[in-house]
């Protein structure tokens, strides 16, 4: 295989979208699969749309997911390359100069202010009832296209179509082959909704006289629930949700590499370096692929659970600044550091993403919570659940604090003593220490809080 060379070009004309995300992704494991040039092109040339904070948002979403690219704009990332400039904006004498080429060679001409692809061919009038006028067709045998994903592919061009608007700017389908030539792109992996623009590509590049690259066109992501394409409107289709929400972007990018491609067995869970590996065109689905949220949320918890311990707390740091406005991240930003430590790390296998640790562990920061009433009436109704944190109560000079383990023995040996089971303490412990009935173990939750916290809690729940 010669030198592979794929593109990602997208329009910063609005948030970054779950699907742009899939395609870059799907572009730069193909690049790294095969040793060959990730570009990364900015098609900008929409002056009225274009808009600064969403070029950034490109850049630094690539980024987040760790799609570096080989070749693209300099902004202080990853940049440079040989092809450059890398923005359609600067790039506008190239698609001129082309532009003149074919109207020299007698492939283009003007009619009401725009120029127009000539296709070769008998022409022929015809009136469209659509339309409602008589427009010229044009004979042509259909364009074949030798999809890597689809396969044989037919589509037909019977019109000569405009390549530069009457305004003076040049059509998508003129920039980006003009672009994909002078880059020496090897390889287009667009989205299947591209497929039907192809033809008319594969026009232009005869026209240049040039030998089409590679298509593979990438099947739709739909809407988690009810038929079509997922959009930008669509809950969870925006890629600074996840980075808001404190998803990990290695999650996602395993993730996104399953919306539409499977390795040929039964493993969801891999590494980046195992996808690159296996990744290749023709093992991507030709059916469109459904988005679902609560799948992702699995990966991310799955992935959150194998996290190093200093990499999650900090991840709990940086998540609770962020949302430092908040009184509970706030209550937890003045404890102890050791403290904070602590408490994400008997958290983390319970939470199935960082943005659930305010919630979660508010209690572990202030004495101020309050008591699930349902959960109290359920508690306080069975046994004698006063008497039992009493008891625990008076054994906590006693009890070694050191371990989990040490804690649970202690509690064990209270219960023995009274003929009673270790789950007639844990519920009224728990209510009193957390006010409900969820949480981390009970043995964790009395050794992070320490001895005098929980003391604290028990006479406050005892005289309530």
């Amino acid at each position: 295989m010669s030198h592979v060379r794929v593109r990602f070009a997208p329009s910063p004309t609005g948030f970054f979208h779950i699907g742009s995300a899939r395609t870059a992704l799907f572009n730069w494991l193909y690049a790294r699969h095969t040793g060959g040039t990730f570009i990364l092109r900015i098609e900008d040339t929409d002056k009225e749309r274009n808009n600064d904070a969403y070029l950034g948002l490109i850049y630094d979403s690539l980024t987040w997911l760790g799609l570096n690219w080989d070749e693209g704009p300099q902004v202080g990332r990853n940049g440079g390359g040989d092809f450059g400039p890398y923005r359609q904006s600067e790039r506008t004498h190239l698609y001129r100069e082309h532009v003149d080429r074919l109207l020299t060679a007698g492939r283009a001409y003007e009619k009401d202010g725009a120029i127009w692809f000539k296709l070769l061919g008998e022409r022929y009038e015809v009136f469209d009832e659509h339309r409602k006028k008589n427009v010229t067709k044009v004979k042509l045998p259909p364009v074949v296209i030798a999809d890597q994903i689809r396969g044989r592919v037919e589509r037909m061009e019977d019109e000569d179509f405009v390549i530069v608007r009457s305004d003076g700017n040049p059509v998508f389908h003129l920039v980006n082959v003009v672009d994909d030539i002078a880059m020496r792109v090897t390889h287009i992996i667009r989205g299947e909704d591209h497929l039907s623009n192809t033809s008319k590509h594969v026009h232009l590049y005869e026209g240049f006289g040039v030998k089409p690259p590679m298509f593979a066109h990438i099947p739709l992501i739909l809407k988690q629930n009810g038929p079509g394409k997922m959009s930008k409107r669509d809950q969870g289709a925006l890629i600074e949700e996840y980075q808001r929400r404190g998803y990990l972007p290695e999650a996602l990018v395993n993730f996104l590499c399953l919306l539409g491609w499977n390795p040929g067995d039964d493993r969801e869970k891999m590494p980046i370096a195992d996808i690159i590996g296996l990744f290749d065109l023709p093992a991507v689905n030709q059916s469109n692929a459904r988005f679902d949220d609560k799948k992702l949320a699995h990966m991310n918890m799955a992935y959150l659970l194998e996290l190093p311990a200093e990499r999650f707390v900090a991840l709990a740091r940086e998540y609770f600044q962020r949302h430092a406005a908040a009184q509970t991240t706030n209550a937890a930003l003045a404890a102890d550091d050791t403290y904070f430590r602590a408490v994400m790390l008997l958290s983390q296998p319970k939470v199935k993403g960082i943005e659930e640790l305010p919630a979660y562990t508010a209690y572990f920061f202030t004495e101020d919570f309050s008591i699930d009433a349902k959960v109290r009436d359920k508690v306080m109704g069975k046994g004698d659940p006063r008497t039992r944190l009493r008891e625990l109560r008076e054994a906590l000079p006693a009890l070694d604090f050191a371990s989990d383990s040490a804690i649970e023995e202690g509690i064990k040996a209270l219960a023995a003593k009274n003929n009673l089971g270790f789950g007639d303490y844990q519920s009224i412990a728990r209510l009193a220490l957390s006010g409900t009935n969820v949480g981390p173990s009970i043995t964790g939750m009395m050794r992070v809080m320490g001895r005098e916290r929980v003391r604290r809690r028990f006479e406050r729940m005892l005289a309530s």
